[in-house]
């Protein structure tokens, strides 16, 4: 505890005499209160970290019910993927190759990654796209952020900013797969110049591409808010539930060619003989938000943030199981005509019920050539991980509700950091940034494997990040940075393996160009692991991925982003991220034997990701977009094996968008319209691969044999919807 006091107070104390000698300039222009919330999290368009942004403005467009994984498509170097096929239920996102776990998410500051698996979960956050103010994606490590560590990317999120002015929202929207969604939206303005209330009401529904891979999401999301010139405080609750079927198998190859929508989730055969399948193969989970946030503007200089957090999750996923050993599930032989049951067909439900508790505060302080900002985070984690047979056809000893496994975990994080922005003059600035995170992990009892499931590992990391920007003039600007970042194994990698913390240096340099009608950006990185934990290719029996320790390993590219406005009503926004990603000697157990492959291709990481978002505006309120995604060749595994490619794709997306302003009792009216893969291209976006050794079909002989599955992806399908704005 004494360490964590001293550093701390050292963090602090950095940005305590980086202020001293400073003259407080009035002039200095001021922050609006709702971008406190995020400003310990996020960085400014100077600043010496790779990031792209999206307002409200820029998701409406395409906001017709997918999950926000899929809005982040068209961003330099982002793949995403959907296991029901179609952008709703289970999603996911990759940057630089790093995927959900990697990918540090946070929503108004507050860590929003599942604190063991360290995984983001978009489908539950149903709807959420229609309550974002802003986002900001940072590339590569990133600036310090609350929660885990930033390992490829780190996605912070800013909620709907206070309306000075009252209003009301109802969208519908449907589409292909019988998807449906109904948002209710309102606000009532600021009641006596001081407070808000507002808030939103979502329910969609999806059959999804796959078969049976249907979504049944509901949230709400309820602010209120209480505003003067220096003051914002928000109390904020936001919930949801979900009910998908489970798609999270794929299929193998030749099934991706002739029956690509096929779903083995819930198969089984009847007492006749008959394949069925179970009608209630489930996640259902449901998750709760409570967050309070305190802002204060004390003058032009300082200002303060301090945030509390609660969120509760609670749920589970069933299945039915075919042939089941009574011993695995503690039942009782059952002798019947002389002959002795020990198997049965069974229903199980596998339960997590956590609580997740976040206390945040940081202090800002910016004249017209400083800019500091240092805050301390505090979360506590509880999660009870149990399991129960609802049904058996033979069952004998056992009452219903059952618990055959049950486990807990608890894990407590402690982190503070303090960074500063000092504007040497109108051409020079540098950045500094410390961060310290001190994390204990503990867990108890058996696992969903049955077996005994004991951890007790602490972790103390630093993470020094320092950057360098140059402007000679309004059009260009140069920029360097090095951060380092540790991050520990989760939940499922101690279920693997004795799994080693991973640590990064990551080096960025970049070019930004700007002008009336251009705006470029050029950067370049190389990424340098240790314990890199990458995707083996392997997923567990819930979907999840495997990952192991890869020793040393690399990651070294170019992106390139840009808008180019080629006349009054004609737009685009190009990028393109070319990169190799390398495990450096590389060792495999094939057939018995390890062997060295040296330098081989790091699992899920294409070398070329590119894509587009062409916008015309043929009249007042009406535009079109093209947009337009390319995803190179990639490997599944990190053995280049032929069997783990993923072809490459290329798929694109007309949207439209028609606001009439002054529609009768309206004060607006928006349609739109979203066709996805146009060209109706066959593709996968997402898979598996897997190796074994089969040491029995030929005697005193190991041979590895590898495997391979695949998400399918819809073929055309299109989304349409009504928004009623009083």
């Amino acid at each position: 505890m004494k360490k964590i006091l001293y550093v701390a107070m050292g963090l602090l104390g950095f940005a305590t005499q980086a202020q001293e000698g400073q003259t407080v300039i009035d002039t200095t222009k001021t922050e609006k209160l709702d971008e406190v919330l995020v400003r310990s999290v996020r960085v400014k368009a100077d600043s010496p970290i790779t990031h792209s942004n999206l307002d409200k403005e820029d998701l409406e467009p395409r906001n017709l019910g997918q999950d926000i994984a899929t809005q982040l498509n068209f961003l330099p170097g982002v793949v995403t993927t959907s296991d029901a096929g179609a952008g709703i239920g289970y999603t996911g996102f990759r940057v630089r190759g790093t995927g959900n776990q990697g990918i540090n998410v946070t929503i108004n500051g507050i860590p929003y990654n599942d604190a063991e698996s360290l995984t983001t979960f978009f489908v539950n956050l149903q709807d959420f796209t229609s309550s974002i103010e802003s986002l900001q994606l940072q590339r590569g490590v990133g600036s310090s952020t609350n929660g885990s560590g930033a390992f490829g990317a780190s996605l912070n999120i800013l909620t709907d900013a206070v309306s000075n002015e009252a209003y009301g929202e109802i969208t519908n929207s449907f589409g292909s797969f019988n998807t449906r969604r109904a948002t209710v939206k309102f606000s009532t303005g600021l009641l006596n110049d001081h407070l808000e209330l507002s808030g939103r009401l979502s329910s969609i529904k999806s059959d999804g591409y796959i078969d049976r891979a249907s979504s049944d999401l509901k949230s709400y999301f309820l602010q209120a808010a209480y505003k003067d010139d220096n003051t914002l405080v928000k109390l904020i609750n936001f919930a949801g539930s979900e009910v998908t079927y489970q798609s999270w198998f794929g299929v193998d190859a030749e099934t991706v060619q002739n029956d690509p929508t096929f779903n083995p989730a819930g198969l089984y055969t009847d007492d006749d003989g008959r394949i069925r399948f179970h009608d209630n193969q489930v996640d259902d989970y449901k998750q709760d938000h409570y967050q309070l946030h305190w802002n204060q503007r004390y003058d032009n200089n300082w200002s303060s943030n301090i945030s509390l957090n609660y969120t509760y999750g609670r749920g589970f996923f069933e299945e039915y199981k075919e042939d089941q050993d009574f011993d695995t599930y503690g039942f009782t032989p059952i002798a019947l005509g002389g002959e002795t049951i020990n198997t049965t067909d069974l229903i199980r439900r596998r339960w997590l019920d956590n609580d997740f508790y976040v206390a945040n505060a940081s202090v800002h302080y910016k004249d017209n050539s400083l800019d500091v900002i240092s805050g301390a985070l505090y979360s506590t984690y509880t999660g009870d991980h149990f399991g129960e047979v609802i049904w058996a056809q033979n069952a004998g000893g056992s009452q219903i509700r059952d618990r055959y496994y049950d486990g807990d975990a608890t894990k407590n994080e402690f982190s503070a950091f303090a960074k500063a922005t000092w504007r040497i003059n109108a051409t020079w600035s540098v950045y500094g940034d410390l961060q310290g995170r001190f994390i204990d992990y503990t867990t108890g009892g058996i696992n969903s494997d049955l077996l005994n499931f004991v951890i007790d590992e602490t972790y103390s990391f630093f993470n020094p990040k320092a950057g360098i920007t140059y402007q000679p003039n309004k059009t260009h600007q140069f920029y360097a940075s090095y951060a380092r970042a540790n991050r520990e194994p989760n939940r499922t990698d101690f279920e693997n393996g004795d799994p080693k913390p991973e640590r990064l240096n990551d080096v960025e340099l970049g070019w930004r160009f700007a002008t009336p009608g251009i705006a470029l950006n050029v950067n370049g990185y190389y990424m340098g692991y240790r314990d890199q934990l990458v995707l083996t290719g392997a997923i567990d029996d819930v979907g999840a991925p495997i990952r192991a320790n890869s020793g040393k390993s690399f990651r070294a590219g170019i992106e390139i982003d840009a808008a180019v406005k080629i006349t009054d009503k004609l737009t685009t926004q190009p990028n393109i991220a070319l990169s190799t990603n390398k495990n450096q000697d590389f060792f495999f157990q094939r057939d018995g034997v390890l062997v060295n492959l040296g330098n081989t291709n790091i699992s899920y990481s294409p070398e070329v990701v590119f894509g587009n978002i062409l916008e015309f505006t043929a009249a007042e309120g009406l535009q079109l977009r093209l947009l337009s995604k390319y995803v190179g060749e990639q490997y599944m595994g990190n053995i280049d094996s032929e069997a783990s490619i993923l072809d490459s794709f290329f798929i694109n997306d007309f949207n439209i968008s028609y606001e009439l302003k002054d529609f009768f009792i309206f004060k607006s009216v928006v349609i739109n319209g979203l066709v996805n893969n146009i060209f109706d291209k066959k593709y996968v976006s997402n898979g598996y691969f897997f190796t074994f050794d089969d040491d029995f079909s030929v005697p005193d002989q190991v041979t590895t044999v590898e495997g391979a599955g695949f998400y399918p992806q819809a073929g055309i399908n299109f989304l349409l919807g009504a928004t009623l704005k009083f």
